[in-house]
């Protein structure tokens, strides 16, 4: 008995002693977790129910001169699918997923891509966006069959918007995806995007078990983007928008010859900026990229002149000594230097012509001979004077064009120049190239007698410098304009009444004359350039470009449907007392 005793009491001591032990060390870890782990577990807790959450600032509005916005913010509503930590998504998921689908009508659960990516959100906790910008019926159906559903969440964001679509989308340019922000991808948007951003602000949010937001308090404030106004006047970018011929690359540029800002800009082919708001494939990006849409051809593409150089051909003889306003020249259709025969745009000749009306009816056989006359380095001297085969200044990037010269020649093709070279660049063709914002440039000059720096925004400092030549020059460089539009190859804009016009038309060869039937890529470019004004308003300068239109009429076409709208506009400011000087 006593035996038995004291083995019972030495079993019960052993079973309090590891009961002691065992609650010793659960009391040991409780204080351990209790002291010493106190933060970290309140900070594991506070992560089940806290989100932080970076709220994107409103970036910067960009508008026109009258402050009109080009492009601006709207409120867009996303759907994201919330993982909650599952392996993959189970049956009653995948149907919740088959529900969304007919209601925002986008195939999720038979894209295979998109259906990997869910279950990956799913498991590991992630939130995956699947739809973006929806309508208010679509909203409106998702909160009534789904008002407390743990794996769904609706997020309000700002997108930009565009109010004009593709209108002076050049200018604008567009933002792209770039590690989940927006960022400015060409034009204004790109060159400003410090300014435009803004800086993101920081919120916390208090959800419950199953994923509902329950409150939020703001950490740190947003600061929005800064306001970029830019000299363009929407209203004369519709105009110039709309009358481009739409089957045609080219481009339309409108400027104020006194201070260079850019008040319309047309470049065709051209994009919606709102395409590249969300995901775009690669096929399309393809085809987009096969037209050339972000080449901005006022300032990046360069062309052969062709008839516009006369008045730089002309100015140079003038300056020169060479020729004189008064004289008067043969044209017979052509002209011979050496053994090769050098034909005018006339075939059978202008006849009896002065100086003033050679220009105006573009006779080549003067300008041949000025060439004849001339070398070509005295030519570019007068060119690089009008701002030809130098950069403008302006704030986007664009290309030099070229001028030619003997020293060129040498070292690029290793050749000497030719006699017969010269009488091509007399006419606006051989190796010329040059940028219609420099001839828009080079026009102004003519009038206000000073090379203006181009301008887009209206912050921007007004920078000029002379135009070295004589008032004599400039004087007869005008009147030759005004015969162009009276007597000469720009008569059909001379039935836009009351506006006064000088103007030149300009056909440039891009290729040899015996291969213009081949395609329409190997016919002229046609020009039409002009200094105008109307009543009391302050005058402007347009430069069209339309590529492989076979002559300037199609220009000159579009120049007169210009001005036809652009009186109409003018007339209605005056009805309603609205000044536009």
């Amino acid at each position: 008995m006593n035996i038995a005793t004291a083995h019972l009491r030495k079993k019960v001591k052993f079973i309090m002693q590891t009961t002691w032990f065992a609650f010793g060390i659960i009391t040991a870890r409780l204080i351990y977790l209790q002291v010493n782990l106190t933060d970290h577990l309140l900070h594991k807790s506070k992560q089940n129910f806290q989100r932080f959450h970076k709220v994107q600032p409103m970036r910067g509005n960009i508008i026109d001169c009258n402050n009109i916005l080009l492009a601006t913010n709207r409120p867009v509503t996303d759907l994201y699918w919330q993982g909650s930590g599952n392996n993959k998504l189970n049956p009653v998921q995948e149907k919740t997923i088959a529900v969304i689908s007919t209601i925002i009508d986008k195939p999720l659960t038979n894209d295979n891509e998109l259906h990997a990516s869910l279950n990956n959100a799913e498991r590991y906790s992630q939130n995956l966006i699947i739809a973006s910008d929806l309508s208010f019926e679509q909203l409106s159906k998702l909160e009534e069959i789904f008002p407390n559903h743990k794996n769904i969440a609706l997020s309000t964001r700002f997108q930009r918007y565009y109010p004009y679509k593709s209108y002076a989308s050049h200018i604008l340019g567009y933002l792209g995806d770039i590690n989940v922000c927006m960022q400015g991808k060409m034009g204004l948007e790109m060159l400003f995007e410090d300014y435009l951003k803004g800086e993101h602000g920081l919120m916390l949010r208090i959800i419950n078990s199953v994923g509902k937001k329950l409150s939020e308090k703001e950490l740190k404030q947003t600061l929005a983007g800064y306001t970029i106004q830019t000299t363009l006047d929407i209203t004369l970018q519709q105009i110039a928008e709309e009358i481009f011929p739409q089957e045609y690359a080219g481009t339309i540029v409108v400027m104020d010859p006194q201070d260079g800002a850019i008040l319309a800009l047309v470049s065709r082919p051209c994009f919606d900026p709102s395409l590249f708001l969300g995901p775009i494939s690669i096929s399309e990006w393809h085809i987009l990229q096969e037209k050339q849409p972000f080449l901005n051809r006022a300032f990046n593409a360069s062309y052969p002149p062709g008839s516009i150089f006369k008045l730089v051909t002309a100015s140079a003889a003038l300056e020169e000594n060479i020729i004189k306003p008064e004289f008067t020249w043969e044209c017979k259709g052509y002209l011979h230097l050496g053994k090769r025969k050098y034909l005018c745009n006339q075939r059978y000749g202008h006849g009896t012509l002065t100086t003033m009306q050679a220009v105006a009816k573009s006779c080549n056989i003067l300008f041949y001979e000025i060439g004849r006359r001339m070398n070509i380095d005295q030519i570019a001297f007068y060119a690089r004077l009008f701002g030809l085969g130098e950069k403008t200044g302006i704030i986007f990037h664009e290309k030099e064009g070229l001028i030619p010269t003997t020293k060129w020649k040498l070292e690029t093709k290793g050749e000497q120049w030719w006699p017969g070279e010269t009488l091509s660049v007399a006419i606006g063709q051989s190796f010329l190239l040059v940028t219609p914002i420099q001839v828009a440039r080079m026009i102004s000059s003519i009038f206000t007698q000073e090379l203006v720096m181009p301008r887009i925004l209206t912050n921007e400092p007004v920078q000029k410098r002379k135009l070295a030549l004589n008032p004599e020059t400039l004087s007869f460089l005008q009147h030759s304009m005004r015969a162009v539009v009276t007597q000469g190859t720009g008569h059909r804009i001379s039935k836009v009444k009351s506006i006064e016009i000088y103007a030149k038309t300009s056909t440039a060869q891009v290729s040899g004359l015996q291969k213009r039937h081949l395609d329409q890529s190997y016919l002229e470019h046609g020009w039409f350039v002009a200094y105008f004004c109307y009543k009391n308003y302050k005058p402007l300068t347009i430069i069209i470009l339309i590529e492989h239109s076979g002559s300037s009429r199609l220009p000159t076409v579009t120049a007169k449907n210009f001005l036809i709208q652009y009186k109409k506009i003018m007339d209605a400011k005056d009805n309603s007392s609205i000044s536009y000087s």
